[in-house]
């Protein structure tokens, strides 16, 4: 079995997801959204297991087609992207430095995978613009946090409200959505916490 092979046909759809499973990432974006700073450790965690969660549920049909017994079980089918977003959001608990710089790299590769799909080539550059901007975050901690939760919340609350209404055009309003959710987020933030260290 060709592995990349796998990956360029996994549907990057959130549809297939339970309707009680996008509000709860809708409730986790709004969160991190708003909270992110004031919240950092359990922000950390969230972002973490959000980031697992939807990762392993890309990975999902590789999952399926290696093990058959898997893809014939509802229980696996809703355990594993569980598990995969808990063994990340143990992450959450680590150094700071590392978790924001995961966090954005992390993030990065996510939004390249949603939109621009997962080709080798443009993983890579999303790879790198990764990398460029976790190397930025560390340098600049509580900014970088709060716009690190503001972006993981804004792209939660789009994935969630875009699966929750299918009837908007995802191909239009997904960064849109993610920037004006973002910005508002960083807003009230940085507002919130100003006279916070």
């Amino acid at each position: 079995m060709d592995i990349m092979n796998e990956i360029k046909k996994v549907d990057l759809d959130l549809s297939h997801y339970e309707q009680w499973q996008m509000w709860a990432v809708g409730g986790a974006g709004l969160l991190l959204l708003f909270l992110g700073y004031k919240i950092k450790k359990i922000a950390f965690f969230i972002v973490w297991f959000l980031l697992g969660y939807i990762l392993t549920g890309y990975l999902m049909p590789i999952i399926n087609g290696a093990v058959a017994e898997i893809a014939n079980s509802d229980l696996w089918q809703n355990l594993l992207p569980i598990a995969g977003g808990l063994l990340l959001a143990l992450m959450g608990f680590m150094v700071e430095k590392v978790c924001i710089g995961g966090a954005v790299f992390g993030l990065a590769l996510m939004m390249t995978a949603q939109y621009f799909g997962t080709e080798i080539q443009t993983m890579a550059i999303g790879g790198v613009v990764g990398v460029v901007l976790a190397g930025f975050a560390v340098m600049m901690l509580k900014p970088a946090t709060i716009i690190a939760t503001s972006v993981a919340g804004g792209y939660a609350l789009t994935l969630a409200i875009l699966a929750l209404a299918p009837d908007l055009d995802k191909e239009m309003l997904f960064w849109p959505m993610i920037l004006g959710f973002s910005a508002l987020g960083s807003f009230v933030q940085f507002l919130t916490t100003r006279h916070d260290s």
